[in-house]
This record gives structure tokens, C-alpha cells and sequence, in this order.
């Protein structure tokens, strides 16, 4: 009842108070709630089906996915395919005639009508079925089955076929399978095995007997092709690492490779048949690779097998590089102070579609196509969106004349269009997200600005400012820092789900009165390689300065109560929530920490985390003082404001024992009148779950309440 009479209270006072009150609160009628922006849903993996008439593509809300097929020719709403109440549809494919749609579901796999109707299973097996794939053909399907059930038995290739549903087993190896491809021509298939799950457990004194801590390190395995008649695999070139395998043609693989000190991408070609794979390009630098995954800027091979275009920052900047298949010098297809990114062949391989930034734009991305013709080098470029908002991931139709994409903007989370590949396109909107009855003009729009850093470099910045705030009087402040390190904010929703719902979630705080700062410290992207590589050698350093002098920005605002800021960020933004408040105590009058990095000697055994670590600030060893400055958990001694830990047991990015071992440190620092803690059982880093998200904000929402908010009577002139 306790949030009810609040919200009922709010309603009355703006009802009741006259001009001042009207000006600081939204009408009760266009009154946002948590549980509204909950339920926002987020579109991904749109695949058009072989004829061009129909889209499908994956919604979720709150961690639940199901398939849906729209048609782009028409303006009806899309129709859900599943209706599945838990977990996650996904690697859905269409048949060859677009008359179903296959994906799998608990380990087996399943069609559905393009038509609708109830989904039905093609097989149903005690064994859990994976990497299902379809062949170019469309006749069958390759996929992994366990050899067993125990532990060790390894796992096995096998074939199926659409049409009669016999089996065929072609490979086996005694650990794990996965990425799985076939060949253009169906002859052959490329995998990777020989990789293994290992298990470090860790059990520390202060947790006791019975709890015990897990990292799991996966080994990086060897791809192999193999017939798909069958017979002996062949081992493919270098250890298979975890970049993702491509083939060029039905005898010729492109995969990359990046050297573990991240200073070296390189390119191999390699022969199906094996033999020693050739180096096609290389990039190294003298910091370290910092292009995301999300840039997807691994070598793709067109189509027709002629090309290979990859992403490099070579210049400064991420362009879309092509190359001739066979070998020669990249030609570079976009050019300027902005970065390319996603980049996917037409159908007819004259042609790549991307989406990219624009110079003094980094938070609106639009979607342009590079038409290369027969001769890269005399590439021209067409951006087909325009305006405010980020466009992104564009998808061809099968003909070649229009593009799928995601589009967000102020007003509008994540939605799919659809467009002609024109420069004079009109998009058409294909998925409404939002559900019915929010009010999208309400909806605060982000100020780009700048302030200087701690060596004077300006920082980027997103300002928020409540609709109608009354600037004659002083308002609490929340400064928002985003995780990942390398990511950025936008301007709008965020592009990816982890972060849109934070964005939802800053849209309520800002009804509430808060206005709100987003950083984009150094280390985000959007700025070009410069920017990124400013964390080298100082993790934790003037990074993370960057993002708490933001609050020192928000002190110059007239409208600002500067002894009312609230600071709070999830992963790397938790662990730069953590510095601010210990390496400026008094900074902030109160923090929320969401799964952040206590501490960076703590990936030391961790292989993956362990190696992204070592790339940025080497080892321990090598260099105790930058560890020590990314040790917020070192220093927790110094907190004097209150805090609040929000952590998932299942977290994989920042394991759990981050949060435990922070507040046994606290505790014997006496500091655990100021510390808060919920645990979330089962839940992942990224917040997905219905349940966990309302308690999540709720509590964000009371602890801000109960800490910024003046008293009532209190002035804040």
C-alpha cells in the first residue's frame, strides 16, 4: 500500500496546488509507472522469408521471446507466431517455399506456419539438439547432439533431413560442438571442437563451508571441415579462438584471429582441405584492438565469393574496408570522423549496407549503402535515413531493394522499419514496442554537451531536464554511468535491450523531479579510436574522473541542488559508481552500485576477463598502481555516504563474489550502516526478469527518494 498512497499523494498535490505544482508533476492521467515501462517490448533478429513477402523476427519483454512475422508490404500489426509464457525463442529460419517457420524450443526443434497457427514439433528427443542449421538448399539440417549423458561423452555432428526425417551422425568429437556452417554447395560443413568447459571453483573463508564461487573457462577449440558424406574431419588453421568462421566459397574459409595481448587482428584465408591458412590483412596497434563486437567487424566474403570486406580503425576512425577475395591492398569505402559499422552484402555483391554516426552526431546513427560496382575503389555512398534517432543493423530483402533496421529515438524505444534502398526512401514502421496508453510526447528529450575532464579534454555528455522544472528553484540530480566500458549513450533509447530499460527507467526519475547526466567518459564509443584507447594504462584513472566530474558539471546548473546528486551505474559503471564514492566521499549524497567490478586483480583466474584485463593494464605485476587505482573494494574504508548493491547470483560478466567480498570489507570497516543489499536469485548481469526489474526500480526509486528528496516543509530556493 506504501506506493500507492505515494503515487495517490503526487495526484493530489498536482491537482490541488495550483500553477507551481502543474509546472513540476505530469497530469495523473499521462503519469508514468514502473511497471508501464516493464512492459516495453524490444524487436531483434528481423530474417526476411526467401520470397521478400514476409519479416520475422524475435520480440521480448522482460527476458521472455517469441517469434512474429509481419508483412512489410502491408499495413497490419505484426502476428504473433509462439505464444510461449517462458523463456526464449531464437536461431529461427525460414523453409525455402516461406511457407514455415523453423526454430528450436527445449532442445528440439520446431516449425510454425508463416500463416499462424499452433507451432508443432519436427522432432522431439530426451537428447537437448543445438546449432541447428539449415542447409543452402533447404532440404536439411545440420545440428549437435550430445554422444551421451554423462559429463564426458562428448558430443556429435548429424545430418536431417526435412523431407523423410532420416539421420546420418558424419563427425564426433569427445568434448563440445558448436558453430556449426555449411559450405555454399552443401558438400561440406565447418565446426568447432575440441573445446572444453572448465570449471574454478573458489570457496573464501568469509563465505563459509557450504557456498561455493564459480568461474567457467571455455577453451577456444580448433575448427574442423568435414564431408558431409562423412568421413575424417580436417583440422582448419590456427586454434579456433572465438571469432566466428565464414566461407568464401565451397573450398575456401576467411575467419579472424585477435593475439591475446589484443594488439594484433589478422585475417586468414584457409583451404577446406587444410594445409597451412594464408594471412589475407593485419591491423596492430600499439594499445589494443577496441572495436566492439557490436561493430560486427570481423571479414565478411560477399556472396558471390569475389570480395572481402572487414572494419578497421586504422585511420582513427571505423570504415568499412573491401578486398579482393584472392588477395590485395583494402580499398577504403566510407571515410570521415565517424564510425561505420554492421556492415551486410546485397544479395548481388555490388553493394553493402551499414549504418554509421556523424561527425559532432555520435548518438544519432543513420543507414547508408556504399555501391561498389566492380571496382571498390571508386565506391560511392547513398544514406538512405535521416534525422534524429539511431538507425541500425540494416538486413536485405532477398531481391535487393529494400532494408530492414532498427530505429530509436526520444520518443520511441526500439522499433523495426522498413525501406526501400534509396536515397529518397520514406521508411515505413513495422512493430509498435510501447504498450498502449503512454503518452510518447511526454518523453524528455536528451541536450548533448560538453565539460572538461581532469587534464581539460571535454567529455561528452547527455543532459536531461524535467518537462516544465520550475528553474528558479534547486532540483536533485542523478548522474547515470553507463557499463561496458566501451559503449556509449544515445541520443534516445539505447540500441541494445540491456541498456534500453535503464533509459525507460530514467524516463520515470525525470517525472519525479531528478534531472539526469549520462557521461560518455573516455573508453565509450562514438568518439573514434583515440577516445576508446584513453582508459590504456589507466583504468580507473581519469576514465573514471570523467564520470564523476559530471557532477561537478551539474553544480553549475542554476537549477541543480549540488548537495542532492545521486550517482549510479551498472558493470563498469558499478565499479565507477564505487570510485566516486570512495575516492570522493562526499561527492554525491548517495550511490546505487548494479553488479559492478569490485575489484580488477579479481579477474587475474579468469581466463577471458583475465585477458581483456591484461590488454588494457597488464598484470598485477607488472603494474600494482593501476591495480590499486581499480580497486574500488580497497578503499571501501573511506565511504561516508549510503549505498545500495544490486547483484545477481548468476552473473556471469561480474561473478557475485565481487558484491560479497565489498561488503565483508565494509563490514570489518564499520561501514554496513551505509550499505543496502539485495540479491537477485538466478538473475543474469543484464536485469531481464519481470519480478527482478519492478523490485530493482522500485528500490532505486525509494533509496533516491529517501536520500535526495527534500523533507517536506524544506525549501530548496
Amino acid at each position: 500500500m506504501k506506493r500507492v498512497i505515494v503515487i495517490l499523494a503526487v495526484a493530489a498535490v498536482a491537482a490541488c496546488s495550483g500553477t507551481t505544482a502543474k509546472q513540476d508533476l505530469p497530469s495523473a492521467s499521462s503519469h508514468l509507472t514502473i511497471e508501464q515501462l516493464i512492459d516495453i517490448r524490444h524487436p531483434s533478429a528481423p530474417m526476411w522469408s526467401p520470397d521478400g513477402r514476409h519479416i520475422a523476427f524475435l520480440w521480448g519483454r522482460a527476458g521472455i521471446i517469441n517469434l512474429y512475422v509481419v508483412d512489410p508490404g502491408e499495413k497490419a500489426a505484426p502476428r504473433a507466431l509462439t505464444n510461449f509464457s517462458s523463456g526464449q525463442v531464437s536461431g529461427a529460419f525460414w523453409s525455402r517455399d516461406s511457407q514455415w517457420v523453423y526454430f528450436p524450443h527445449q532442445g528440439d526443434l520446431w516449425k510454425v506456419a508463416a500463416t499462424g497457427g499452433e507451432p508443432q514439433a519436427v522432432w522431439t528427443t530426451d537428447a537437448r539438439e543445438s546449432d541447428i542449421t539449415l542447409s543452402p538448399d533447404g532440404t536439411r539440417v545440420a545440428f549437435v547432439r550430445p554422444a551421451g549423458t554423462g559429463a564426458d561423452a562428448g558430443a556429435d555432428l548429424w545430418l536431417r533431413s526435412l523431407t523423410d526425417g532420416r539421420e546420418v551422425r558424419i563427425a564426433h568429437d569427445p568434448q563440445r560442438m558448436f558453430g556449426v556452417s555449411w559450405a555454399p554447395d552443401a558438400a561440406h560443413l565447418a565446426y568447432t571442437g575440441g573445446s572444453r568447459t572448465i570449471h574454478h571453483d573458489q570457496m573464501p573463508d568469509y563465505s563459509g563451508a557450504k557456498l561455493i564461487f564459480t568461474i567457467t573457462e571455455r577453451t577456444p577449440g580448433q575448427t574442423y571441415v568435414v564431408a558431409a558424406t562423412g568421413g575424417r574431419p580436417v583440422a582448419i588453421g590456427t586454434p579456433a579462438g572465438f571469432g566466428g568462421i565464414r566461407w568464401i566459397d565451397a573450398h575456401h574459409l576467411v575467419y579472424d584471429r585477435t593475439s591475446k595481448d589484443f594488439k594484433r587482428r589478422t585475417t586468414y584465408i584457409a583451404d577446406a582441405a587444410g594445409g597451412t591458412p594464408k594471412v589475407a590483412r593485419e591491423d596492430v596497434d600499439a594499445k589494443f584492438w577496441s572495436i566492439p563486437g557490436d561493430a560486427d567487424a570481423s571479414a565478411q566474403p560477399s556472396p558471390d565469393g569475389k570480395w572481402l570486406l572487414f572494419v578497421s580503425d586504422r585511420d582513427g576512425w571505423d570504415q568499412i574496408y573491401v578486398m579482393p577475395a584472392s588477395g590485395g591492398e583494402p580499398a577504403e569505402i566510407t571515410k570521415g570522423h565517424f564510425e561505420s559499422w554492421r556492415p551486410a552484402w546485397s544479395p548481388d555483391s555490388t553493394r553493402i549496407a551499414f549504418d554509421a554516426n556523424e561527425p559532432d552526431h555520435p548518438g544519432d546513427r543513420q543507414v547508408g549503402i556504399a555501391s561498389i560496382g566492380t571496382d571498390p575503389a571508386h565506391a560511392t555512398v547513398t544514406m538512405i535515413t535521416s534525422g534524429r534517432g539511431t538507425n541500425i543493423a540494416p538486413a536485405w530483402s532477398p531481391d535487393g531493394k529494400r532494408l530492414v533496421y532498427q530505429h530509436t529515438d526520444p520518443h520511441n524505444s526500439a522499433d523495426l522499419f522498413v525501406a526501400d534502398a534509396t536515397s529518397d526512401a520514406t521508411p515505413a514502421r513495422l512493430s509498435e514496442s510501447m504498450p498502449p496508453g503512454i503518452d510518447h510526447s511526454m518523453f524528455v528529450e536528451p541536450q548533448f554537451v560538453h565539460y572538461p575532464g581532469p587534464d581539460g579534454k571535454p567529455v561528452p555528455g547527455w543532459l536531461f531536464v524535467p518537462k516544465n522544472l520550475d528553474r528558479t528553484r534547486k532540483h536533485p540530480a542523478i548522474v547515470w554511468i553507463h557499463g561496458d566500458g566501451i559503449n556509449q549513450n544515445y541520443d534516445g533509447w539505447h540500441v541494445q535491450r540491456n541498456y534500453a530499460v535503464y533509459y525507460s527507467f530514467h524516463q520515470y526519475l525525470l517525472q519525479e523531479g531528478y534531472v539526469v547526466f549520462a557521461p560518455d567518459y573516455r573508453g565509450s564509443i562514438g568518439y573514434g579510436r583515440d577516445w576508446r584507447q584513453g582508459v590504456y594504462m589507466d583504468v580507473g584513472g581519469k576514465d573514471a574522473k570523467d564520470a564523476w566530474m559530471a557532477a561537478d558539471y551539474l553544480k553549475t546548473l542554476p537549477y541543480v541542488d549540488g548537495d542532492r546528486i545521486g550517482v549510479w551505474g551498472l558493470s563498469y559503471g558499478g565499479f565507477f559508481t564505487l570510485i566516486a564514492v570512495t575516492d570522493q566521499p562526499t561527492l554525491f549524497r548517495a550511490a546505487v552500485d548494479v553488479a559492478g567490478v569490485a575489484d580488477y586483480a579479481m579477474y587475474d583466474d579468469d581466463p577471458y576477463h583475465g585477458s581483456w584485463t591484461e590488454s588494457r593494464i597488464g598484470t598485477p605485476e607488472q603494474n600494482p598502481k593501476i591495480y590499486a587505482q581499480a580497486s574500488p573494494m580497497s578503499h571501501i574504508d573511506r565511504l561516508q555516504r549510503p549505498l545500495l548493491i544490486l547483484h545477481g547470483t548468476a552473473d556471469v560478466n561480474v561473478p557475485f563474489i565481487h558484491s560479497v567480498r565489498l561488503i565483508d570489507l565494509a563490514l570489518k570497516h564499520g561501514k554496513g550502516g551505509l550499505i543496502s543489499f539485495m540479491i537477485y536469485p538466478g538473475e543474469f548481469h543484464y536485469f531481464t526478469r519481470a519480478h527482478v526489474l519492478e523490485d530493482a526500480w522500485h528500490r532505486v526509486d525509494d533509496f533516491f527518494r529517501a536520500n535526495l528528496q527534500p523533507a517536506p516543509g524544506v525549501a530548496t530556493r
